[in-house]
This record gives structure tokens, C-alpha cells and sequence, in this order.
């Protein structure tokens, strides 16, 4: 049974079928991030707004209708991108908190009823492509969680 969907504000992309999450206030830089992610291979979801909804297997993120197939890229306008219908929530990058540690702690929030990987903003130019191995095969087996 799936429950009415909840309209986030944030933007969400899609690697071989795990989505990503991006939240943060206003002009944190999640179109940004998201952008460097799609240059990187993955999909759009949607962009500053997303539907979240929770069904029997977890939490799936989609692009509320009426939103542009397109991400805002500062400077240049509406860009076009390749687009995913919808995908599983894998985790969630919160640009307003910052990751201090080499190797943080495991952290989880809570959404649409369902505890979800939270991922801090690690302010670095390898984390775009970092975020998009996470998705692509997580976190080392028997390594750090």
C-alpha cells in the first residue's frame, strides 16, 4: 500500500537505479551539486522539488508533475538532462551540515517514516564523484559504515 506522497523541497538524481536526495537551504548549492553529478552520468529526478513517497519497499523519489524536464544550471539558464521517472531512496546529502571526519560516523534521517543514509557535505572536489561510487556500490564490505 503506498501513502499519499510528500512534496520536498530539494533535488534528486538517480545512479543505476539509487536515488539521491540533495537538501538545504536556499542557494546551498543542491542544483549545483546536482549538475556536476548528471556530468558525471547520472539522471535527473527532479530539481528543486520532489515527490517523496513511501510504499511496501521503502521510499521512492519522482518529479512532481507540471515540473520542467530540466535542471537550473546559475548563469545559463534551464538546462536539459536525462531524466529517470522515479527510483528508490538510497540516501540523502544535507549541504547545510558539514563532514569533519575522514571517516564519519554512520548517520540516518528519518523520511516519509523510514530511517535513510545521511550524508553531510564533504566540501572537496572529489565529492561528487565520491557520491556518485556511494550510489553506484556503497560502502566497502566489512570497512567503515
Amino acid at each position: 500500500m503506498r501513502a499519499d506522497p510528500q512534496l520536498i523541497h530539494g533535488t534528486a538524481v538517480a545512479v543505476e537505479g539509487a536515488g539521491l536526495l540533495i537538501t538545504g537551504a536556499s542557494g546551498a548549492g543542491k542544483s549545483s551539486l546536482a549538475v556536476q553529478l548528471i556530468a558525471l552520468g547520472a539522471g535527473l529526478i527532479a530539481d528543486d522539488q520532489v515527490l517523496v513517497s513511501k510504499d511496501a519497499d521503502g521510499v521512492t523519489l519522482s518529479r512532481p508533475a507540471g515540473l520542467p524536464e530540466a535542471i537550473e544550471a546559475r548563469g545559463l539558464g534551464l538546462l536539459a538532462a536525462p531524466m529517470v521517472e522515479s527510483v528508490p531512496l538510497r540516501a540523502i546529502v544535507d549541504l547545510d551540515l558539514t563532514e569533519t571526519a575522514r571517516l564519519p560516523a554512520a548517520r540516518h534521517r528519518r523520511i516519509a517514516g523510514v530511517d535513510v543514509k545521511l550524508i553531510a557535505n564533504a566540501p572537496s572536489p572529489h565529492f561528487p564523484s565520491a557520491l556518485l561510487l556511494y550510489l553506484r556500490g556503497g560502502i566497502a564490505s566489512g570497512l567503515h559504515q
